[in-house]
C-alpha cells in the first residue's frame, strides 16, 4: 500500500503539468475557435482563405509533428522556445483549428430567419451574434466540444516527446526503475478520473442550456 501511494504521488506530479497544458489550451483555443469561425463564415474572402488554409494544414498533419516543428524545427531558424511555451503554442493552435470547424458548423446550422428577425428588431451585427447566434451555436456544439475536451486530456501525453515530465514520462520512469506494470494502472486511473470529471462538467452544461431552451 505504501508503494502504491508513493508511485501515485510521483505520477501526480506529472499530472500537474498535464493539467497546466490542458487548462491554458482550453482557455485560449475555444475563444480563438469562435473568432476564427466567425472569420471563416464572413463574406471577406481573404480572411476566409487564410483561416481555411490554417485549419486545413493543422487538421491535416499530426499533432506530434506540429509539436516537433514548434520545439525543434523553429530552433533551427533561430527561434528557441521553452518546452512549456512550445507545447502551449502547439496545443492552442491545434485545438483552435478543430474548435473553428466545430463552431463554423454550429454557426451555419442556425436558421437564416434568426438573422432576419434580429435585424428587424434593430440589432446590429455584434448584438445579433452575441445575443442570438453564438448562444444557440454553443448549445448545438457542446457534444462535439466535449469530445475534443476529452481528447485533449489524452493528447497531453505527447509532450513527453520533448522531455516534459507529464504523466506518461513519470509513469515510464517508475516502470523502468521497478519493472512493474502497476504505474500504468495508476496512470490509467488518473486519465479516467480526469475524463470522468470533464464528462460531468459538459453534461451539466448541456442540461443547463437544455433548461434555458
Amino acid at each position: 500500500m505504501a508503494y502504491l501511494l508513493n508511485i501515485t504521488l510521483f505520477i501526480l506530479k506529472g499530472a500537474a503539468l498535464s493539467l497546466k497544458i490542458y487548462g491554458i489550451t482550453i482557455l485560449l483555443s475555444i475563444p480563438l475557435g469562435v473568432i476564427f469561425a466567425l472569420g471563416k463564415t464572413s463574406k471577406i474572402k481573404w480572411i476566409t482563405s487564410i483561416i481555411t488554409a490554417y485549419t486545413t494544414v493543422v487538421r491535416g498533419t499530426p499533432l506530434l509533428l506540429q509539436l516537433y516543428f514548434t520545439y525543434y524545427g523553429l530552433s533551427v531558424i533561430g527561434i528557441s522556445l521553452s518546452q512549456f511555451t512550445a507545447a502551449a503554442i502547439t496545443f492552442i493552435l491545434n485545438y483552435a483549428a478543430y474548435f473553428t470547424e466545430i463552431f463554423r458548423g454550429g454557426l451555419e446550422s442556425i436558421d437564416k430567419g434568426q438573422y432576419e428577425a434580429s435585424k428587424a428588431l434593430g440589432m446590429d451585427y455584434k448584438q445579433t451574434m452575441t445575443r442570438i447566434i453564438i448562444p444557440q451555436t454553443i448549445r448545438r456544439v457542446l457534444p462535439s466540444m466535449s469530445n475534443e475536451a476529452i481528447n485533449l486530456v489524452k493528447d497531453t501525453a505527447l509532450v513527453t516527446v520533448i522531455g516534459m515530465p507529464e504523466i506518461m514520462k513519470a509513469t515510464k520512469e517508475v516502470v523502468n526503475r521497478d519493472f512493474t506494470i502497476v504505474p500504468f494502472v495508476v496512470a490509467g486511473a488518473i486519465y479516467l478520473t480526469l475524463t470522468f470529471f470533464i464528462v460531468i462538467v459538459f453534461r451539466k452544461l448541456e442540461k443547463r442550456y437544455l433548461i434555458e431552451d
